[in-house]
């Protein structure tokens, strides 16, 4: 009975006239549940979105969180007023550079606009990929990025993974060799966290066969796998992307991760323990979730 009512959402009317009892039956019996313990009730209080950005620095070992709450409706825009509190804290000024990641949480953040900080550089994290859907489309999210902040794009046409024969030829080319240098000094970026792209997944078209047996992997962070505990995964194509690498990630002073659904904790979790990312923009949602995985 405890199960129909609570976890099937019948109510107590309905139970009686399936069981063929009283109401009254049906009422006394799920008041022995609780009093037993068969059914135990929580109420939680809700922190503030402050107090969970503090909490998540905390257990995640971030350098910076920004919580926004979670939107009755719409979707990973709303994060674009926490990734704009995470990059007026970052002190970008004139030439520094802001390394910009693919994926529909960066893309939506990128399309509502970035806060104005004029002068900066602002550079793809990775090569493009060939697949016609916007959230891939990364020069343009660079291009939309300088607009807003006033800053100046640098543009990377290069494809993402190359065959390993081409890879050098790519390398060598003046232009993409002017934007992958800015890597090495990017003083932020903003990233997406993919979910595992396994077959059957609605994350599998974009992805090679070797990627979507990757079934160990928690996620990614422009195709950096990492396990739960935020081990690396390698696979086979990690050797010839054209992407930011782990270690050029790692030594960014900022790396803000965007993402936001509780599908995704344990892939933010992981990317945190990867070191893939230094900060979070996510909801309130989310960041429960995230805290209860903690």
């Amino acid at each position: 009975m405890a199960k129909l009512h609570y976890e099937g959402e019948l109510s107590q009317v309905d139970i009686a006239k399936r069981l063929g009892l009283s109401a009254a039956t049906i009422s006394r019996l799920l008041q022995r549940a609780r009093a037993e313990g068969i059914v135990r009730i929580e109420v939680r209080d809700l922190a503030a979105p402050e107090d969970l950005a503090r909490d998540l620095c905390e257990k995640l070992g971030l350098k910076a969180a920004a919580v926004t709450e979670t939107p009755s409706a719409g979707g990973a825009e709303a994060l674009a007023a926490p990734v704009a509190d995470l990059l007026r804290g970052a002190g970008l000024r004139a030439g520094s550079v802001l390394a910009i990641g693919w994926g529909r949480a960066v893309r939506a953040v990128v399309e509502a606009g970035l806060p104005e900080m004029s002068g900066i550089l602002t550079v793809p994290a990775t090569g493009g990929m060939q697949q016609h859907a916007s959230h891939f489309q990364v020069n343009e999210f660079v291009r939309l990025a300088a607009r807003s902040t006033g800053g100046d794009p640098h543009f990377i046409h290069a494809p993402y993974l190359p065959s390993a024969e081409s890879r050098g030829a790519f390398l060598s080319d003046p232009a993409i060799r002017e934007g992958v240098a800015l890597w090495s000094r990017a003083d932020a970026a903003l990233v997406g966290i993919g979910l595992p792209r396994l077959p059957g997944s609605p994350y599998a078209g974009a992805s090679t066969p070797h990627e979507r047996a990757l079934g160990e992997a928690a996620g990614d962070v422009i195709r950096h796998y990492f396990d739960a505990d935020g081990s690396p995964v390698p696979w086979e194509g990690e050797g010839r992307m054209i992407a930011m690498s782990r270690e050029e990630l790692g030594r960014t002073p900022l790396v803000i991760g965007v993402a936001s659904g509780e599908a995704k904790a344990a892939a933010i979790r992981g990317a945190a323990r990867a070191g893939l990312i230094s900060a979070l923009a996510t909801d309130t949602h989310t960041a429960d979730a995230l805290l209860d995985l903690a």
